[in-house]
């Protein structure tokens, strides 16, 4: 019977072909807004590294004088050098790293140009605690960042730009005028968003050159990202000792349920350090998974928020206008139900054919809206934002394109259909 009422449909489009046009137009317009901004939300909001968020907590301890204290504030989002060095020394979980961002001075060889670019400063666990792919090579060690070791993981974009691709562990590379070991290459790899530094922009593209922190700290390498001082920071707020806040610190724990116990020992330390003087404030420590902490930041820009709620908005007008045009299509129509009645057609089978006569429509609806889709994220990609680029349609969203094209067309189709099989044949012939 499916095929039948297929067919019904597609006479009954033959038939009035402006009016179909209008409603395939309507479902159209509202798919393709709503598919633009919520392709986006999805992008930004997706859970970067899902086999172990969970897993991942960000630390936060609240080391600042009483200066400006109010109770229960948020700490800062980064912690003291001394504070990261002290817990990545004491390693309460699976995997810990500390680290910063940099910006560091790249000379290749003779026949490139030098160039500037980004640069994470961080500790060996890195690389497995994030999953970070390698093509070529591996990791440092906790030995090479006891031994300050002058190694570099690079990525595959700036493998490719210093030494032209291939592998290249082993080669030198000059940071800064000194001589670096490149020991690794990334594959490609780009977690969305770059959840690991939420005080840079969180969809920019991966840092280019990854070094061990206490070598970045011995060569004085240039580091960028916030800092936030309460004291005397003297000449160098990156020293040891300095009263400053700009290092993240994150911790990989076996278990979500560990938290807890790790949250108690986040506590004890601050007890120890206020019990030594260096700590003013009452305790006031976090400790957030990864879902958690993108929440927390609202890493999601607020106007994509909005511009997804102003276009299911858009989408349910669309869908209004869908159900009047089906209405008056399906009251144009009542002979011809009236006769399909009195010739054994039941309600049901009324029902169903005009419910398939609306799944078409939003078929062809989804297939335009798909088109305007596409459109409107080739437009986003062209703004200046820092997401613009990842702004592109998947097959996830590529599937619930149609999906939503049909669903809606079958709920803007319901009442059409109904009133279609309420339809009173003998009235209907009486009036023939």
């Amino acid at each position: 019977m499916f095929g039948y009422y297929l067919q019904l449909a597609l006479r009954s489009f033959r038939n009035s072909k402006v009016l179909t046009a209008l409603m395939v137009l309507a479902i159209a317009l509202g798919i393709g807004a709503s598919m633009t901004t919520l392709t986006v939300f999805h992008v930004l909001s997706g859970d970067p590294i899902p086999d172990k968020s969970d897993r991942l907590f960000y630390v936060q301890l609240d080391a600042a004088s009483m200066d400006s204290y109010v109770a229960g504030e948020e700490p800062d989002g980064n912690m003291p050098r001394f504070d990261a060095e002290t817990l990545l020394r004491e390693a309460r979980g699976t995997r810990q790293a500390m680290m910063s961002g940099g910006f560091v001075a790249v000379a290749p060889d003779g026949t490139r140009e030098p160039f500037f670019t980004d640069a994470r400063y961080t500790s060996a666990d890195f690389f497995p605690m994030f999953d970070a792919p390698l093509a070529y090579g591996g990791a440092w060690t906790a030995e090479d960042d006891a031994a300050r070791a002058r190694v570099a993981v690079i990525s595959a974009e700036t493998n490719q730009k210093v030494f032209g691709g291939g592998d290249s562990t082993g080669k030198t590379m000059r940071i800064n005028g000194a001589d670096f070991r490149v020991i690794g290459v990334l594959d490609a790899w780009l977690p969305t968003p770059r959840f690991w530094d939420l005080t840079l922009q969180s969809f920019n593209e991966l840092e280019s050159v990854f070094i061990p922190f206490s070598t970045a700290m011995e060569q004085k390498l240039s580091r960028m990202g916030s800092m936030n001082c309460w004291g005397d920071s003297g000449s160098d707020p990156n020293a040891l000792n300095a009263p400053c806040s700009w290092v993240q610190y994150w911790v990989e724990l076996p278990a979500a349920g560990d938290a807890d116990a790790y949250r108690d020992y986040l506590a004890s330390y601050s007890d120890q350090q206020r019990s030594a003087g260096r700590f003013e404030r009452p305790n006031n420590v976090r400790l957030r998974d990864v879902p958690t902490l993108l929440d927390h930041r609202q890493v999601v820009p607020s106007d994509v928020r909005l511009q997804l709620w102003l276009a299911i908005g858009f989408l349910l007008v669309c869908l209004v206008n869908t159900v009047g045009l089906l209405l008056a299509k399906s009251l144009r129509r009542a002979s011809e139900i009236g006769v399909r009645r009195a010739l054994g057609a039941s309600r049901r089978a009324i029902f169903a054919q005009f419910l398939i006569e609306a799944g078409a429509i939003g078929v062809a609806g989804g297939i335009v809206g798909l088109g305007l889709a596409l459109l409107g994220l080739w437009a986003v990609r062209q703004n200046p934002s820092s997401y613009a680029e990842l702004a592109r349609l998947d097959l996830t969203m590529l599937l619930t394109t149609f999906a939503l094209s049909i669903v809606a067309s079958l709920l803007a189709g319901l009442l059409p259909a109904w009133r279609a099989m309420q339809v009173t044949p003998a009235i209907q012939l009486k009036s023939q």
